[in-house]
């Protein structure tokens, strides 16, 4: 689905963006979320949050650290 249309950025590039760590401002940065007209930024805010909810920090650290053994 199109969340930002003022730069046709979808749930899935901002779901992308924050799974690999980024937060809002850093999304907003890359993608010109919420950077037009300010629609969408509720909506990719809920997005980037759920995002990191489902992969919390310290689950990342320990998927990572299991490569190394």
């Amino acid at each position: 689905m199109i969340v930002c249309v003022c730069h046709r950025v979808s749930d899935r590039e901002i779901a992308r963006h924050a799974k690999l760590g980024l937060g809002f401002d850093d999304i907003q940065f890359e993608l010109g979320v919420a950077t037009q007209c300010g629609q969408c930024e509720s909506c990719a805010r809920d997005i980037v949050d759920q995002c990191c909810k489902s992969q919390p920090v310290a689950a990342i650290r320990i998927a990572e650290g299991s490569h190394h053994v």
